[in-house]
């Protein structure tokens, strides 16, 4: 499974998406939106540049009150009583009830940078949405009527009916094509499917089969994927809001496999094609590289793709390490982690002042001035014991990598909090470590008990105090808020699986990255249970499984609007509109590395983290140019791997045989990304490419380069012209090593890196370029 199955990445929910309030424009420093009614009283935000405050003010506030005061006067004896609410963190400013004239005044005064109309506010519980562009009122989603009618299949653990996140109010019908079902069994009424779940099934060698989620992960991508609007759903005190998938509108059909091995994974796929999905989303990889003919699931994905179903896969887990990918054929969609802009922050406030920043869901404040013992403990049933711990804050190290001394070591078989709790702890501090980095650090169950997660960098400085200290001691701190926007994202998720490509290195994996830190989603009920309803709860989870869906969710969307793509146009679509941007407009960092010395380090992420970057649904949507391919140009890219018949076979048995050599060899497969490999016999490589025109009007393409400053790189011809939509053009790219004997390049295993675009004033199409030099054994 490929999600990461740690109770440290759980019970963490809310995000919250919230449209811009300031107007930049300095011709209309009151909001666009704002009527100003003249008489009646409305709140308004009054935006200040702080750093504009007459030196004859004390402070903010008096400004602030005078303010008021003198540009909407009232017989009242304290202005200040009126200020509702003062910012000074994100922004600065305050809240104030003005009638209309009053705002207008207030808007001209020195030092006010803009007057907004307080007004209701959408909040969405599973921010990713949001973070990925995705607005009720506009662009893909209205462009898409929400992905409605599109079905998608998911190859996973089985859902929970009865989920609200699987309501079908307001949806139509499944379409008449549709040859799915809902097959029950004693644990699931089949009438429980409605016109969201369109199919149930069960693949499991078990006597009695049941589509029903018992384990959570089929439940939970399906909803991130294609969740139904859902309001009102929060996780404690943590802002409450409204739930949905990335294409609300879409359908769901579940296709569970128990024990996850290739036969049921094999038949779940075969059987969505079948009942005519149009999407597939399966979160579960090989945990060893395996030749595409060996590969079962690849072999079904690549019919799937033959069929027409588009299908999407997790990259893995397993990374920072370097071509640990999974699901790597060019017939598949490969999807990394990122993280999202919102964190939950708290502190460990160290004896020697040092502060420590970590996350926790803790649903009780505390200022942190009540300093207490620190002690390491190796978190097994057997040392967790009051005479150990009582009264005092244990420190946790965990490491993914550990396997545990038997069921109970580090958690994997009993509630650490829970055990902590109970014997009698002042706190419990998670400290992840190895390739764990901070933004996936989340302290668990810590609604109840005080206790936060530390990530990488932070739980070093923790250890090196507890080490230098005889008798260390620290305080916790709780605000018991969330944070959206104030830390860069996304960032790679450390765990993210990297390339380069195991099986094939001239191919670029992963495709690109998405949302799959800290995901809220719907998560399983149990009928007996008195504290988790029957319509199940919403979770947090995280890994390559949740990025997974929410591509799957973005396909589905494209899918609406361009019913006739092949899933090769689709998955181009997504690569070439890509970010490599995060939203600082910064490049994306990948923080999830470690130097030599084992200290972590943050450093610019590259394709074999991100593939071509962070998705962007809107853009997507009208990518300009794609590349695509058919199941010849598979056949063709097998054959240059040196396949025999008999392999190909199991791919193609009508076109085993191989008909023309790819140029270029497996690199010259006519896709989306390049990888460059100088061999040491010649230092010169070309490869073709075709595109195939997208939008409707006559287009004009000029190319940009950007390569290592020893290639050289030439495209022909450096223009494209269309006339005509689906209108096809081919170039050639001969990239040229000006590595000399007297500029040698490093080890075999240096990457770099470059790009080739292809742009005009609408649109621009992105294709990542990765380059290597080998020595000629």
């Amino acid at each position: 499974m490929a999600s990461i199955n740690t109770r440290l990445l759980r019970h963490l929910a809310l995000f919250l998406f919230l449209a811009p309030l300031t107007d930049s424009s300095l011709a209309s420093k009151i909001n666009s939106q704002s009527t100003f009614k003249s008489q009646s009283s409305s709140i308004y935000i009054v935006h200040a540049n702080h750093l504009a405050k007459p030196p004859h003010f004390a402070t903010l506030g008096h400004w602030y009150t005078s303010m008021v005061a003198t540009h909407s006067p009232r017989p009242v004896a304290d202005h200040s009583t009126r200020i509702l609410f003062t910012y000074d963190t994100v922004m600065h400013g305050f809240a104030v009830k003005l009638t209309g004239d009053e705002a207008r005044r207030m808007s001209e005064a020195v030092g006010v940078s803009g007057v907004h109309e307080d007004r209701q506010l959408h909040y969405m519980t599973t921010r990713t949405p949001g973070f990925l562009g995705l607005d009720p009122g506009f662009g893909a989603w209205q462009d898409t009527d929400f992905g409605d009618g599109v079905i998608i299949g998911f190859v996973d653990s089985g859902i929970w009916p009865e989920s609200p996140s699987f309501s079908d109010t307001g949806l139509g019908p499944v379409r008449p094509s549709w040859r799915g079902k809902c097959v029950g069994a004693a644990d699931y009424d089949a009438s429980l499917c409605n016109n969201k779940l369109v199919g149930a099934k069960a693949f499991t060698a078990g006597p009695m089969p049941s589509p029903r989620d018992w384990y959570g992960h089929g439940t939970h991508v399906a909803s991130t994927a294609a969740g139904s609007e859902v309001r009102d759903i929060g996780i404690d005190m943590f802002a409450r809001g409204t739930a949905r998938g990335v294409a609300p509108k879409a359908k769901v059909a579940m296709y569970m496999v128990s024990s996850l091995s290739t036969s049921q994974i094999a038949a779940a796929i075969d059987a969505a094609v079948k009942d005519g999905v149009d999407i597939i989303s399966i979160s579960i990889a090989d945990d060893a590289p395996t030749p595409f003919y060996n590969d079962i699931v690849s072999i079904a994905v690549f019919g799937a793709e033959r069929a027409g179903v588009f299908v999407v896969l997790a990259g893995g887990n397993e990374g920072p390490k370097a071509s640990t990918v999974k699901n790597a054929a060019p017939w598949m969609t490969t999807v990394g982690a990122g993280t999202v802009d919102r964190l939950f922050p708290a502190s460990l406030n160290l004896g020697d002042g040092t502060v420590l920043i970590g996350q926790s869901l803790y649903t009780m404040k505390a200022n942190g001035t009540n300093m207490v013992p620190l002690v390491i403990n190796p978190c097994v049933k057997k040392t967790l014991t009051p005479d150990q711990i009582m009264g005092k804050i244990v420190v946790c190290i965990f490491s993914p990598e550990d396997k545990g001394e038997d069921d109970d070591d580090q958690g994997q078989g009993v509630d650490i909090v829970e055990i902590v709790q109970r014997a009698g702890a002042a706190g419990l501090v998670q400290v992840l470590i190895s390739s764990w980095s901070p933004d996936d650090a989340l302290a668990d169950d810590t609604a109840t008990f005080p206790c936060l997660g530390l990530g990488y960098a932070a739980g070093k400085k923790l250890r090196a105090y507890m080490a230098s200290e005889p008798y260390p001691v620290a305080s916790l701190s709780f605000a018991c808020e969330t944070v959206i926007g104030a830390n860069r994202a996304p960032m790679v998720a450390s765990f993210s699986s990297r390339g380069p490509n195991p099986v094939v290195p001239e191919l670029l994996k992963p495709d690109v990255i998405a949302p799959g830190v800290n995901i809220l989603a719907a998560s399983p009920g149990d009928a007996g249970s008195q504290d988790i309803p029957r319509n199940g709860t919403y979770l947090l989870e995280g890994g390559t499984s949740m990025a997974t869906p929410h591509i799957a969710g973005v396909a589905a969307l494209i899918k609406k609007k361009h019913s006739d793509w092949t899933p090769a146009m689709i998955r181009s679509a997504l690569i070439t509109t890509a970010s490599t941007l995060d939203n600082t407009g910064r490049e994306i960092l990948d923080n999830g590395l470690v130097d030599p010395n084992g200290n972590a380090k943050v450093t610019v992420a590259t394709p074999f983290a991100t593939g071509a970057g962070h998705v962007r649904p809107q853009l997507a949507m009208d990518p300009g140019l794609v590349y695509d391919a058919g199941v010849r140009d598979y056949v063709d890219f097998l054959c240059a791997l040196n396949y025999t018949t008999e392999q190909l076979r199991r791919f193609a048995p009508d076109m085993a045989t191989c008909t023309r050599e790819l140029p270029g060899g497996g690199a010259g497969l006519n896709y989306p990304s390049f990888v460059v490999v100088f061999d040491g016999r010649t230092d010169v490589r070309t490869l073709m490419r075709t595109v195939t025109k997208v939008s409707q009007e006559a287009e004009m393409y000029n190319v940009t380069v950007k390569a290592p400053e020893h290639v050289k790189v030439t495209v022909t011809p450096a223009a494209l012209e269309f006339k005509e939509q689906y209108e096809k053009r081919s170039y050639t790219v001969e990239f040229r090593s000006q590595v000399t004997a007297g500029n040698t390049k490093a080890a075999e295993a240096e990457w770099e890196f470059g790009h080739i675009i292809w742009e005009n004033e609408k649109h621009q199409v992105r294709s990542p370029v990765a380059f290597t030099w080998k020595t000629n054994n």
